[in-house]
C-alpha cells in the first residue's frame, strides 16, 4: 500500500502599512510639531471650563498631527496647578492619544504632556532636570514642541515623557504592581501634610486616599505598609522601599534645588513597586528646578525661600525642624549610614554636572536649538531678553514677575557652599578593583579585591541576577581574604556567583563621609559574568551560499545566528567559533554583547569585510561543521549540516534550543517552523542492504534525493523519477557501496525538504 503525502504552501497574510522614517519624539536635538484641531472654535473657553470643573476628568475630543502623523479622535484637556491660569492663552495640555480607542499610540506614546514653560525664563529648568536626573534613577525624557490649535501657534511648550504603565514597564518589567503618585486631591501649604508618606491618617488605608493618586488597578494596602514601615525607620522599610533611589532623589532635589517635591510640599513624585516588592520613587515636574520654586522648603523657611537662602540651603535641615511631618527624609537621614550616602550622592552630582561645567554647556547648547522658537514665541510669559540672561544671572523682580535666579549664578554658589558642608571632603578613596579567576564559572569561589583608604568600613553589595535586591558583605583587611597581608590598605571578599551575571559595586565610609565605587551606585555598577554555558548561547540558525559578494545581505550573504537564551545581557569577549574540532579558537568574538534573549550575526566568509562582524573562515553549500567555545575553551555548541538548500536556511526549532531543520531565513528573528514536503514518505526496505525504494505522491515535482551519512557528509545525490499522469514518484538506489550502519535520506521538493532515517545492513 503506497502512503499518499503531497506538498503544501505556507502562505503569509500581510497587513499593508507605510514605513516613514521617523525621528524619536523625545530626541533632544530636534523640536516636535504638534497640531491640534477642535471643531469648536470656543475650544479654549471648553477647556478651562472642563479644567475648573473637573480637573483631571474633563477632556475634550479632537484631533491631532505629530510631525506630520495624523491621529483622529484624541482626547485633550489642561493641566498643571500653578502652570494654569484661564486668563492665559499659553497653558499647559495633556493629549491621550487612546482616548477612543484602545492602543493608539504615536511610537508607543499614548499619553502627551506638555508643560507651558510658565516659571522658567531660560525655557532649559526641566528639559536640563530630567536629563542630570536620568544619570542616577529612572525618569523621564524632555525636549521641547512647537504646539499649534486650529494652525494658530500657541508657543514653545517641553515636551515630557509621562509616568505611565509605558514607562514603569520599560523600567521595572512590569505595568501591573502597584504604582502612585504623590498628588493630594487638595493641596495645603505651607502646613498641610500632602502626600508626605506621614503614618497620620489611621491605620485603615481609606484615610489615605485622598493624598495619593492611585495608577495601578490595586495597591492600597501596600502603600499602607510602606508607610507604617517608614513611620517605624530605616531598618524596617528597607523591605518595601529602595531606599538608595529614594536617597538619590533627595540628592538630586538638594543639589538643582527642585524644592516643588517631597522636599517642599509633599508633592510631584511616583512611587512603582518593583520586582522584589519594593517601592521606587520617580521624580516628576522638574519645570521649577534650579531655585525657580521659592514657597517653601517644607522647614525653618517654610513661609517663603529667597535666592540667597537656597543657595546656602541645608541639605539635613528637617532633621531639626519640619513643617509637618517628612518621614521619607527624616527616618532615612537618621541613620548614620544612610545619611553618609546620601552627601555622597550629592557630591557625585556637583562633581558629574556642575563643577565641570557640563549643565551649563548643556544649558548653552539647548538654549541655541530652540532659540528661533522662543522669537516666534509670542505667548510666552517673559520677554525674549530675560530668556537670553537667565542661564547666567537673575532676571525678574518687576510687575507680578518674581526674581528668577540665573543657573549659572545659582550653580556656582550652591557648589561653593555644599563643598564645605561636613561630608563633602575626607571621603575614602577606593581603587585598583580586581577579581579573580578572570573567568569565574557558576557555583565556585571569586575573590573581590580592592585598594581602600581613608575608611573604618567597607562592604561589597551584589546580586547575581539584575533587578534582584543586592546583598552586602564586608570586605576585610585582614590577610585571609586574598588581600595581601593584613594592614595593607588592601580589602577582600569571597562570594559564590549563581546566575548568568554578577553585578556589584563598594562602599566605604570613615567617620565622616561615604564613598561609591562605581560613584553611580547603585544605579550603575560593576559586572562579572561567569563562564557561559551550554544552553546559555547557541547556535540558532544558519545559512550558506556560495556568492563571491562582499555586501553583507541577508538575503545573498553567508551568516550564522547566535541566540541568547537567558534572561541577561551577556559578554562574548573569550568565546570563540570554528569550523574545525583542532583548532576551536579559530575565530574569536570581539568585545561584544548579546542582549537577553535576542540575536547576534556573524557574517561567514573569507573576503575583507566592508561593515559588520566576519569570522575567518566560511560556511559551505556543500555541508561542514560549525563550533562555539566558551572562555574556558569548552564546546558549548556545535552542528553538523550537510547540503543546503537553495534559498533557505537551517535553524533551531523551537527556537534557541530545539532540532535543526530547513526554513525560511529569519535574520536575527524568532525562528519559524521547518518547511517540509510533509508528513511522511515511504521508504522500504529500513533496514536495508543492496537496495533502497522510496515512494511518494504528490502535487509538485519532486527535484532531488541525497543521502548522508551520520556526519552530515553526501554521499548520493540522484534526481528523481516522476509519473506525471498520476503525480507520482518511485525510485530505488543502490547502497551496495554504503557500510553498515545508519544513514539519513533528504527528499527536495521545490524548495521543501524533508529527512529520514534508515539502516544499512
Amino acid at each position: 500500500m503506497k502512503r499518499r503525502l503531497s506538498c503544501f504552501i505556507i502562505l503569509n497574510l500581510f497587513v499593508p502599512f507605510i514605513l516613514v522614517a521617523q525621528q524619536d519624539f523625545y530626541n533632544i536635538n530636534s523640536v516636535q510639531e504638534i497640531r491640534l484641531t477642535f471643531k469648536e472654535q470656543n475650544w479654549k473657553h471648553i477647556l478651562d471650563s472642563l479644567f475648573d470643573a473637573a480637573g483631571d476628568e474633563g477632556r475634550l475630543p479632537g484631533d491631532v498631527t505629530i510631525n506630520g502623523q495624523f491621529i483622529k479622535d484624541v482626547g485633550v484637556r489642561y493641566k498643571g496647578y500653578s502652570s494654569w491660569n484661564q486668563d492665559e492663552i499659553k497653558n499647559p495640555f495633556n493629549i491621550e492619544l487612546d482616548y477612543s480607542m484602545k492602543n493608539r499610540n504615536y511610537q508607543g506614546y499614548t499619553k502627551i504632556k506638555l508643560s507651558n514653560v510658565i516659571h522658567d525664563p531660560s525655557f532649559v529648568r526641566e528639559v536640563l532636570g530630567y536629563e542630570i536626573a536620568r544619570k542616577y534613577m529612572p525618569a523621564s525624557r524632555a525636549n521641547f514642541a512647537n504646539l499649534y490649535v486650529n494652525d494658530t501657534l500657541i508657543g514653545l511648550y517641553t515636551n515630557v515623557e509621562s509616568v505611565d504603565k509605558k514607562f514603569v514597564t520599560d523600567h521595572f518589567g512590569s505595568g501591573d504592581r502597584a504604582f502612585f503618585k504623590g498628588e493630594p486631591v487638595k493641596l495645603v501649604y505651607p502646613f498641610g501634610e500632602n502626600a508626605n508618606l506621614a503614618y497620620t491618617h489611621g491605620t485603615d488605608s481609606s484615610g489615605y486616599i485622598p493624598f495619593y493618586k492611585i495608577e495601578s488597578d490595586v495597591g492600597w494596602r501596600k502603600l499602607l505598609t510602606l508607610i507604617s514601615r517608614l513611620d517605624q525607620g530605616a531598618d524596617s522599610v528597607e523591605p518595601v522601599l529602595n531606599t538608595d533611589r529614594t536617597l538619590w532623589m533627595h540628592a538630586l532635589n538638594f543639589v538643582i534645588l527642585n524644592l516643588d517635591s517631597y522636599i517642599g510640599y509633599s508633592q510631584n513624585y511616583y512611587l512603582c513597586e518593583d520586582i522584589n516588592g519594593r517601592f521606587n520613587p520617580i521624580p516628576w515636574d522638574l519645570n521649577m528646578s534650579f531655585g525657580s520654586f521659592r514657597n517653601s522648603d517644607g522647614s525653618t523657611h517654610f513661609t517663603g525661600i529667597s535666592i540667597p537662602q537656597e543657595k546656602v540651603l541645608n541639605p539635613l535641615e528637617h532633621l531639626t525642624f519640619c513643617v509637618s511631618p517628612r518621614p521619607l527624609m527624616v527616618k532615612l537621614f537618621s541613620s548614620d549610614t544612610h545619611r553618609k550616602k546620601f552627601i555622597a550622592h550629592m557630591r557625585t552630582i556637583i562633581d558629574e554636572n556642575i563643577r565641570n561645567d557640563a549643565y551649563y554647556t548643556r544649558g548653552v547648547t539647548i538654549c541655541n536649538l530652540i532659540d528661533p522658537y522662543v522669537k516666534n514665541d509670542t505667548n510666552k510669559f517673559y520677554s525674549y531678553e530675560d530668556y537670553v540672561k537667565n542661564i547666567d544671572t537673575t532676571v525678574g523682580g518687576t510687575g507680578e514677575m518674581i526674581l528668577y535666579p540665573g543657573l549659572k549664578n545659582l550653580m556656582t554658589a550652591r557648589m561653593a557652599y555644599l563643598d564645605h558642608y561636613d561630608g563633602f571632603s575626607g571621603a575614602p578613596v577606593i581603587s585598583n578593583i580586581i577579581h579573580f579567576p578572570e573567568y569565574p564559572e557558576k557555583g565556585k569561589e571569586v575573590w573581590i579585591t580592592a585598594k581602600i583608604s581613608r575608611a573604618s568600613a567597607a562592604t561589597l553589595e551584589y546580586r547575581n541576577r539584575t533587578g534582584d535586591v543586592f546583598t552586602k558583605t564586608p570586605m576585610i583587611d585582614d590577610g585571609e581574604h586574598q588581600d595581601g597581608i593584613s594592614g595593607d590598605g588592601i580589602c577582600g571578599a569571597r562570594i559564590i556567583p549563581s546566575g548568568n551575571t554578577f553585578q556589584y559595586y563598594i562602599y566605604a565610609e570613615n567617620d565622616s563621609a561615604g564613598m561609591f565605587s562605581p560613584e553611580r551606585a547603585e544605579y550603575e555598577y560593576y559586572t562579572i559574568q561567569p563562564v557561559i554555558g551550554k544552553g546559555e548561547v547557541a547556535i540558532n540558525e544558519i545559512r550558506a551560499t556560495n556568492t563571491s559578494s562582499g555586501a553583507a545581505d541577508e538575503n545573498i550573504g553567508s551568516w550564522m545566528e547566535l541566540c541568547n537564551n537567558s534572561t541577561e545581557d551577556l559578554l562574548l569577549k573569550g568565546m570563540s567559533l570554528s569550523d574545525d574540532p583542532a583548532q576551536l579558537s579559530k575565530w574569536p568574538f570581539p568585545d561584544t554583547i548579546i542582549k537577553a534573549k535576542s540575536y547576534l550575526i556573524a557574517w561567514m566568509a573569507r573576503y575583507e569585510p566592508v561593515t559588520g562582524m566576519y569570522t575567518n573562515f566560511s560556511l559551505y553549500e556543500t555541508g561542514g561543521k560549525l563550533f562555539l567555545s566558551n572562555a574556558l575553551g569548552s564546546v558549548i555548541d556545535s552542528l553538523t549540516y550537510g547540503p543546503m538548500v537553495p534559498v533557505r536556511s537551517f535553524g533551531r526549532y523551537p527556537n534557541g534550543y530545539g532540532s535543526f531543520a530547513f526554513m525560511d531565513p529569519s535574520f536575527s528573528m524568532y525562528n519559524n517552523p521547518g518547511t517540509m514536503i510533509g508528513s511522511d514518505f515511504l521508504i522500504y526496505p529500513n533496514p536495508a542492504h543492496n537496495r533502497l525504494y522510496i515512494e511518494m505522491e504528490t502535487g509538485e515535482k519532486p527535484l532531488e534525493a541525497r543521502i548522508f551519512n551520520i556526519n552530515g557528509k553526501l554521499l548520493i545525490s540522484n534526481g528523481l523519477s516522476w509519473n506525471a499522469q498520476v503525480r507520482e514518484l518511485s525510485h530505488s538506489f543502490d547502497i551496495t557501496a554504503l557500510a553498515a550502519g545508519t544513514y539519513a535520506i533528504q527528499v527536495i521538493c521545490n524548495d521543501k525538504v524533508e529527512t529520514k532515517k534508515f539502516i544499512v545492513y
